[in-house]
């Protein structure tokens, strides 16, 4: 959010020797960001110069959003740089009811209705007379077009120089334009239409607040823009003047579905604060009398149904010097407080502030920490030391090293064999979850989640990869994913254990799938595997494996069961593998062991073994324990429950005969 003063105006509010220039420099370092200076030359037209400020106000700080906004920063600011700064006045604390000018003429009656509470915080509301509609006075006008406002007349301009000089958006209604001088505040209906000051008609989406008349007639769109049926015109003697401080959410979302947006947007969906407006009431009055002749014809009806409470925080100094991490004097931190409009105090025997917030800083202010913040901006983050934060454990340089070209590794290999690299997100929804038969109860839920599709931290990349494969089923015949990404164990009391996981998804077959993993190990030099038969829920009883390296489990591979296939909504078998990256990392290799090149011949000889009694693992550990003339020996083909396997035989020391090979043979085939 932008905003628009001048320097003359600011000096209205604010004593002090910086010029516009050096304001600039030191508000943009502790504070509000001045992101531009211009300097307008008036002299032609028999006014002053004067310089034009475009600030950037922060969300949470909507209270800044002023010209009296800018100078309470600016008396906190200033003198840290050696310059003179020190409020003139303080509308907010000045101008209350209690001092407001009295009257006696209450005879334009007026009766406000307002249907939820939810509505508004506040609407302050009075009727004024004998309103003369004439151009405004040289001095407002020049100051609204130099901060980019229309001048229009002198009291739809009053209401938009208030705005800029307190920040609190109010509305004028044509008095007698007000049906039964009745104001009524509700929801409207779908469909519901409204003419609003510019001409254009909104069709409203329903459940937005609106302003009817006591004939039913809508008469503003509240927060947003008045309507054209109730406007100030030229002939205008009567006027209703609503200040309020509606609803922020419900404003934003009519002007979000509407497109419809107004200044008054900018304030309302940041939520000021329901105090201004008495102020902002008053100061208005004053001015509407001495610019517009206006007389008060009405008592001030305050609607204010849930009024804020005050709040004080305790800090203690050496908890600010903690965290700010430097020693600063209690002094000065009071000082600095103080002149951001916070009422402190100190006791000196327990070191502890009590502070009370002043009510424009309640939306943003609600612990200790904001204090220290407040304190550390202003002292200047500049001139805090660029200290390093005490070291913490990292694992040593060498092991991320590896870490990294392991997992390069892996991703190029398995990209240039054809596979696809998915991203998905870390979080999951309870549905993926339970489509996968895993427990909901060990994933982490998250408590500010922006969608159910994205609620609990995934404790694996497998079902990820299964949806992937849903959604693309179709498009091409054969799919083949990967990811390479973590998964978060939840830890009570502690932040979630992050594990990084490799996982494969195929739609091809169980063998395909089990070849992709073994030329991965191959490619990380990790041949000392065994495959172990493995029972695990989400996988077939058929076809499924874990691949173990010195006793422990490093990966699984399997078919996805037949249940959760069609759960899934799957149309073909996916067969899945998930294997642990740190395992990979801690047994891969980055070249093979040497083995020296047999200068005797290989003799290659085959035979036929029926499955069921042994796994292929169990005849390859078997067939090199009785064999040691052995050297190889690989899968070559499956048919009718029969393994076709070849082995290789030789000596280091002469050449075998073919005889003697078959004798080796023979000895194996006795006992697999």
């Amino acid at each position: 959010m932008n905003i628009k003063i001048t320097y003359n105006w600011l000096l209205e509010y604010l004593d002090t020797d910086a010029d516009p220039y050096e304001i600039q420099k030191y508000l943009s370092l502790c504070g509000p960001g001045v992101e531009r200076v211009d300097k307008v030359d008036n002299s032609s037209k028999g006014g002053l110069t004067d310089y034009v400020f475009d600030i950037e106000i922060t969300s949470n700080r909507v209270d800044m959003a002023s010209v009296f906004g800018i100078a309470q920063e600016a008396q906190a600011i200033l003198p840290r740089f050696g310059k003179k700064a020190k409020l003139k006045q303080n509308p907010l604390t000045e101008l209350r009811f209690k001092w407001a000018e009295k009257f006696n003429d209450k005879s334009l009656p007026l009766t406000v209705k307002v249907e939820d509470k939810k509505f508004a915080d506040r609407l302050i509301t009075v009727v004024l007379s004998n309103i003369d509609i004439k151009p405004s006075p040289k001095l407002i006008k020049e100051r609204l077009e130099m901060c980019g406002e229309r001048s229009i007349n002198n009291v739809v301009d009053i209401s938009n120089y208030m705005r800029i000089a307190l920040g609190q958006p109010c509305h004028i209604f044509d008095y007698d334009e007000v049906k039964k001088h009745t104001l009524v505040v509700r929801e409207s209906k779908k469909g519901e239409k409204i003419i609003t000051l510019d001409k254009e008609t909104v069709t409203l989406p329903g459940k937005d607040i609106v302003i009817t008349d006591g004939e039913g007639n809508l008469i503003d769109q509240p927060g947003i823009m008045g309507g054209f049926n109730s406007s100030v015109q030229k002939n205008t003697r009567n006027i209703l003047l609503l200040v309020p401080v509606f609803n922020g959410a419900m404003v934003r979302r009519t002007a979000m579905l509407t497109g419809k947006r107004s200044n008054a947007v900018a304030y309302f969906e940041k939520n000021i604060d329901d105090d201004r407006s008495e102020s902002a009431t008053i100061y208005t009055l004053n001015m509407l009398r001495e610019y517009a002749g206006a007389t008060q014809s009405s008592d001030i009806q305050d609607y204010h149904p849930t009024i804020s409470k005050k709040k004080t925080l305790a800090v203690s100094h050496a908890f600010i010097e903690e965290r700010i991490g430097i020693k600063i004097k209690h002094e000065e931190c009071k000082r600095i407080l103080e002149n951001l409009g916070f009422h402190t105090s100190f006791n000196s025997k327990t070191t502890k502030f009590t502070i009370t917030i002043p009510t424009p800083r309640l939306r943003d202010i609600s612990i200790p920490e904001d204090i220290v913040e407040e304190i550390a901006r202003i002292y200047g983050y500049h001139n805090l030391p660029n200290t390093m934060p005490p070291a913490v454990f990292l694992p040593k340089p060498e092991e991320w090293e590896k870490h990294f070209e392991t997992q390069t590794r892996i991703k190029h290999f398995l990209k240039h064999i054809g596979l696809h690299e998915s991203m998905n997100y870390s979080m999951v929804s309870k549905e993926l979850i339970e489509n996968m038969n895993l427990e909901v109860k060990h994933h982490l839920k998250l408590a500010n989640t922006i969608s159910e599709e994205l609620l609990y931290m995934r404790t694996s990349l497998l079902p990820s990869l299964v949806r992937n494969i849903k959604e693309n089923e179709g498009k091409a015949d054969v799919l083949r994913f990967f990811e390479v990404a973590k998964v978060y164990y939840p830890q009570e009391k502690e932040l979630p254990k992050e594990i990084y996981k490799v996982a494969l998804a195929t739609n091809t077959s169980f063998m395909d799938l089990k070849g992709i993993t073994e030329a991965l190990l191959s490619e990380l030099k990790i041949n000392n595997y065994e495959q172990r038969k493995a029972k695990i829920h989400i996988f077939s009883n058929q076809e499924v494996v874990d691949y173990v390296v010195d006793g422990e489990v490093i990966g699984s591979v399997g078919k996805l069961s037949t249940q959760l296939q069609h759960k899934n909504g799957l149309k073909s078998q996916v067969y899945l593998a998930s294997f642990d990256l740190i395992s990979l990392i801690n047994h891969a290799k980055i070249i093979s062991l040497y083995i020296p090149i047999n200068p005797f011949a290989t003799i290659k000889l085959d035979l036929n073994v029926k499955t069921g009694k042994r796994t292929y693992d169990e005849i390859k550990k078997l067939s090199f324990t009785t064999s040691n003339l052995l050297v190889k020996m690989e899968l070559v083909d499956i048919y009718n429950e029969t393994l076709n396997v070849r082995y290789y035989f030789s000596s280091a020391k002469k050449n075998l005969t073919e005889e003697e090979a078959q004798k080796e043979l023979q000895k194996i085939k006795g006992l697999v």
